[in-house]
């Protein structure tokens, strides 16, 4: 029973591993060129992103802009010619988001750091932790528990993408078989059509 109990925490464990956002740095170029992030998430997830400018060649640090937009293209978060920023909000759409970053007027390029955190990895545990009077295993054990809950919505978010795209798959087999049976219907009339046409020009020329 203890080994079970250990191989279930290490489990959560390595699915809390997974869940925490890996910072991401991207190379802006100089001509303003806009270059995206994107994350597939669901409804009422806590989003938090960090962006800096990276300067690695001890010149004038460049400034850029950036904008965020919700699924449907609203807008969620937009600054220009900054060094550095955050944003946080919590979604209310289902779909992508999308966070683009362009240099800013300075006719250079840039690197750009993106720390962005979603759901349980953008908790503030330390308060939690101060609040609740916890920490150690209790504080770990929290959360674990917070993982299991993200784990289990995503099961049930992907459960129901997976009905609508049966439901849309269903849908255009329907569509498909139905456009076949047209079209085989309208070649067979076409085909009827033309043998009849031939055979009354045959008559008519008293080939036949």
């Amino acid at each position: 029973m203890k080994g079970e109990n250990l191989w279930t925490l290490c489990i959560l464990l390595m699915s809390c591993s997974m869940l925490v956002t890996d910072a991401i740095w991207m190379n802006l170029p100089s001509d303003g060129s806009t270059k995206c992030v994107s994350e597939e998430i669901q409804n009422n997830v806590v989003v938090i992103v960090d962006f800096v400018i990276i300067d690695e060649q001890g010149h004038a640090v460049p400034t850029v802009s950036a904008k965020v937009t919700s699924p449907y293209g609203n807008s969620l978060y937009q600054q220009d010619n900054t060094t550095h920023g955050q944003f946080a909000f919590t979604t209310n759409e289902i779909g992508s988001y999308v966070a683009c970053f362009w240099v800013a007027n300075n006719h250079q390029s840039a690197t750009l750091n993106i720390d962005w955190k979603i759901g349980i990895a953008a908790k503030d545990w330390d308060s939690v932790a101060k609040k609740e009077n916890i920490e150690g295993v209790e504080l770990e054990m929290r959360k674990l528990e917070g993982v299991v809950e993200s784990i289990h919505e995503n099961l049930l978010y992907l459960k129901t993408r997976e009905a609508e795209m049966r439901e849309v798959s269903e849908k255009t087999n329907a569509r498909v078989a139905w456009l076949s049976v047209m079209s085989l219907g309208i070649g067979i009339s076409a085909s009827i059509f033309q043998v009849w046409h031939l055979k009354r020009y045959f008559q008519k020329k008293k080939l036949i």
